[in-house]
């Protein structure tokens, strides 16, 4: 009965949508009235609301619907979505103020002498107005009234032009900042979370161990990761329309003409290139680049790229009047002027010491009330001229509440898709099928892209994705980014907005052309570059480093950048090293026999042991390197037989836990129904039939295993001991060969420091001597912290801080000048030997001690440094890039 409520759910929907019925609420209310209908069907014949619900009743998922709408607006997590009505009013306002108008015309008359390149100057606005605004029917609206009469007019082909300005008008859903990529990170962090716990159950099931090793995990998104990570297909995306265009060009030359550009390319029409291009470029890269740089959240780029739209529309409204770009000067110097000082100074209330720190502050604050004077001043532009401003608000209010409306909706949905079992329904069908991941992916892709006929990108996003995410980064043989994934589904959610019937951006051109433009001939011009969008997607698919290189790399060089020594970079770092070992192991071992020369006798015998230890060591690490290396190689090798039989056992143990669901919950039904209506004989024989068929069915399906698997599967676990056995001894000899090292280089380093304390350790017996106990309690504490900040200094901290204790009165005892000047003395003793020795082996070692530091420390010392170094950590992102299978350990 599940499944035909689960159908009625779908019906209900599909017919509301179809009908035409607000989106808004065909979701909530498909979703309301078949929880109702189920509560009283099931009422009615069984005595009980609850019985055709999978698990639960009405209240249980009616309830779970309102904590999703609660979710929605309260969750800290979800604050991303808050970026919505930025970005929707920083799109909206440069349309409305007619600034991309001014950048279509520009590039048209600058590419338009080239043959096709009127077309290219399309897209080329387009991936401009995508950077900026990302609102799908403004930007076609806007090139559909602008660019089509022209195209026309210089006899380009109808099929041509529409299919051009309607697909570039989509670059906007994958081009960040984009709506659908905030919504697609909100979604998939959730999805996240519930693969993750999958992955993990699945992980304890299969090994019997209590945890799962951090490196097997699912990293979550964010709305800043998933633009960068959109950013290189979205680039793909307007180079294959590029090359599109200009193929048909010059094989169809009738097609795309070139337009003859009248009069000159004069200083004057530079300028209005410069004025129309360089504003939009400069927002794209503050908005951007201020995510890039870790310098802005998402949500504060949004309000940074809403202020400058505003102070850009302030200038062009007043466009020919005298002072129109006063106000946008002003906020430019301003904002630079900001800039310059917090770079160049600190700039706190609370720290302010000299006149210099006053000077900075007033300077900064005089800075920050012009650049808010120049805003206020271009908002009230805006509100002036047309009153622009509020046709903005408006249009954002809208806009934004139709995509919270719409996301709250979907929740109720989704809600009551799993109360009917949909959710567990599409899991066992999709992990059913042969072939694995990518059969599941490929499956998921089609569907969203046949969904795309008939949906809009929020309704997939919101409904479909909550659904199918969580099963397809489960998986760890395919062990796929969200990032990648998010920026996959992105993709083919943009073909939703050309895809006849209900393709969105058709309809938009369609309100805009004219009657000379037939909508036959826009659905023809449409199907080209559909299938280009679909070429995007396989490629995107085949190469992942396009997406997940980018957020990687930025992760990987940022301030907050993990440290080497981070569980998930372990693989990539090995594989480095072992580059590195290979290609200058020569020169590497030269600098171990170089070390094993040094006179070690200038050093204490404890650091001089530690530090002989580690340089035999070190010539130890390219045997354990190799060790490991060929434990990894012959599970390569084991893999090639193991892994088709590992996903096959994995496939039917699957079925056989999904019938092991299935046998518990029947056996409970029939417990009950013998325990409360022993007299439905019927109904008891039909559920006891019922279970021995489950039983069967299962024992059937575990029958099916090869015998050979348990000798297999022990035999992969031991190579996989085995493997883990010599990295962590790799990693333990490494660790422990550089670690001494950089012991030794911080104390000779230090001997300087410690010789200029000579006279602030001398001078703690004067107050002693003198009586006040509370000054020299006070001095000894000072040169004590700064003597801890030296290495290798433990034993005269030890002693100083016993002279303080020395001095200190207590409860029961007094202070003891005497035992005080007695441990300052050998103080006094210590310092001067280990000033001596020091300056000694620093004379004598420090430059061998860094030289061979310089040649050891990016592969034998890689990870006991603070962060990875530029040039490993390109590596790094480059290797982590790429998605690895790692279904041998599950």
């Amino acid at each position: 009965m599940e499944l035909l409520f689960l159908a009625i759910l779908v019906i209900i929907m599909a017919s509301a949508l179809a009908s035409g019925f607000p989106v808004a609420f065909s979701l909530p209310g498909s979703a309301i009235v078949t929880v109702l209908l189920a509560a009283g069907t099931g009422y009615l014949f069984e005595g009980n609301p609850a019985a055709y619900f999978a698990e639960g009743g009405p209240s249980n998922w009616l309830s779970a619907g309102v904590t999703n709408f609660r979710g929605i607006y309260w969750e800290v997590e979800r604050d991303t979505l808050i970026a919505i009505p930025l970005f929707v009013f920083m799109g909206i306002m440069l349309q409305r103020s007619k600034i991309a108008e001014d950048l279509l015309i520009s590039m048209a008359q600058l590419f338009g002498p080239v043959r096709g390149g009127l077309g290219i100057s399309v897209v080329f606005v387009g991936a401009l107005l995508a950077a900026t605004t990302g609102i799908v029917g403004a930007t076609v609206v806007a090139m559909g009234l602008i660019s089509l009469p022209a195209m026309i007019r210089n006899k380009y082909a109808n099929w041509l032009s529409t299919g051009t300005i309607a697909a570039s008008g989509t670059l906007g859903q994958i081009i960040p900042p984009s709506i659908v990529l905030i919504i697609l990170a909100d979604q998939l962090a959730s999805a996240v979370d519930q693969a993750g716990a999958v992955r993990t159950q699945m992980y304890k099931d299969i090994t019997g161990e209590f945890s799962m090793p951090s490196e097997f995990g699912i990293v979550s998104t964010s709305a800043g990761d998933m633009f960068m990570g959109a950013m290189v297909p979205g680039l793909v995306l307007v180079a294959i329309y590029m090359v599109f265009i200009l193929a048909i060009a010059f094989v169809n030359r009738k097609a795309a003409p070139p337009v003859p550009k009248e009069g000159g390319f004069d200083r004057q029409f530079w300028s209005r290139v410069a004025i129309a291009l360089v504003p939009p470029l400069t927002l794209i890269f503050v908005v951007l680049g201020s995510i890039i740089a870790g310098i802005a959240t998402v949500n504060q780029a949004g309000a940074i790229g809403a202020v400058g739209a505003t102070v850009m529309a302030g200038y062009r409204l007043y466009d020919g009047r005298k002072g129109a770009f006063y106000p946008a000067i002003l906020a430019v110097v301003s904002a630079g002027v900001i800039l310059t000082i917090t770079a160049v100074h600190m700039v706190n209330v609370k720290s302010i010491q000299t006149s210099v720190d006053v000077l900075a502050l007033v300077a900064a604050t005089i800075a920050v009330i012009v650049f808010l004077f120049a805003v206020a001043w271009s908002f009230w532009r805006t509100l002036k001229v047309d009153d622009t401003l509020r046709g903005v608000l408006i249009e954002t209010a809208k806009t934004t509440s139709l995509v919270f409306i719409i996301l709250l909706g979907a929740a109720m949905l989704t809600a009551a898709f799993r109360a009917f079992g949909g959710e567990e329904l599409v899991r066992e069908f999709l992990q059913g099928l042969p072939g694995g991941f990518w059969t599941q992916f490929i499956i998921v892709m089609a569907v969203i892209f046949v969904l795309g006929f008939f949906l809009d990108f929020i309704e997939i996003a919101v409904v479909v994705v909550p659904i199918v995410a969580p099963i397809l980064l489960a998986d760890p043989g395919a062990n796929i980014t969200a990032v990648w994934l998010g920026v996959m589904i992105g993709l083919n959610i943009q073909t939703s907005f050309l895809t006849p019937p209900f393709g969105f951006a058709l309809f938009y051109l369609r309100g805009v052309a004219s009657k000379a433009v037939k909508t036959v001939e826009m659905y023809k011009g449409v199907v080209p570059f559909i299938a280009l969008q679909l070429l995007a997607l396989v490629i995107v698919g085949s190469y992942p480093a396009l997406v997940n290189y980018l957020p990687t790399r930025i992760s990987l060089l940022s301030e907050t950048a993990p440290p080497p020594k981070n569980p998930r970079l372990q693989a990539c770092i090995e594989d480095y090293v072992s580059m590195r070992f290979s290609r200058d192991g020569d020169e590497i071992r030269a600098a171990i026999a170089s070390a094993e020369g040094w006179d070690l006798t200038l050093l204490p015998e404890d650091l001089a042991g530690d530090v002989a230890e580690a340089i035999n060591l070190a010539g130890q690490s390219f045997s354990a390197m190799e060790e490991a290396r060929a434990e990894s190689a012959h599970i390569e090798e084991a893999k090639i037989d193991y892994q088709p039989l590992r996903d096959e056992v994995r496939r039917l143990q699957s079925i056989a836990s999904r019938d092991a669901e299935l046998i518990e919950e029947t056996g409970q039904e029939l417990d009950n129904v013998k325990r409360y209506s022993p007299d439905q004989t019927q109904r008891i024989a039909e559920l006891e039939e019922e279970l021995e068929s489950l039983k069967a069915d299962r024992e059937a399906m575990l029958a099916n295993i090869p015998p050979r698997w348990d000798e297999a599967r022990a035999d992969m676990k031991k190579l996989l001991a085995q493997e883990k056995r010599a990295y962590l001894n790799y990693r333990r000899t490494v660790d422990n060969a550089y670690e001494p090292i950089g012991v030794l280089k911080r104390t000779l380093r230090d001997g300087d420091a410690l010789a200029a304390m000579r006279e602030d350790v001398a001078a703690l017996s004067q107050p002693v001597e003198a009586g006040d106990f509370a000054s020299a309690e006070e001095d000894i504490g000072d040169v004590l912290a700064a003597v801890r900040e030296l290495e290798g200094t433990n034993d005269l901290a030890t002693l100083l801080s016993d002279m303080r204790r020395a001095i200190r009165e207590s409860g029961s005892s007094a202070p003891d000048p005497e035992e005080a000047l007695s441990l300052h003395g050998e103080a006094m003793t210590m310092l001067e030997d280990e000033i001596a020795w020091r300056s000694q082996a620093a004379e004598q070692l420090l430059p061998k001690v860094i030289a061979y530091d310089e040649a050891v420390r990016d592969t034998i010392g890689l990870r006991l440094l603070e962060r990875l170094p530029r040039r490993v950590a390109l590596y790094v992102a480059d290797c982590n890039s790429v998605h690895r299978d790692i279904s041998v350990n599950f």
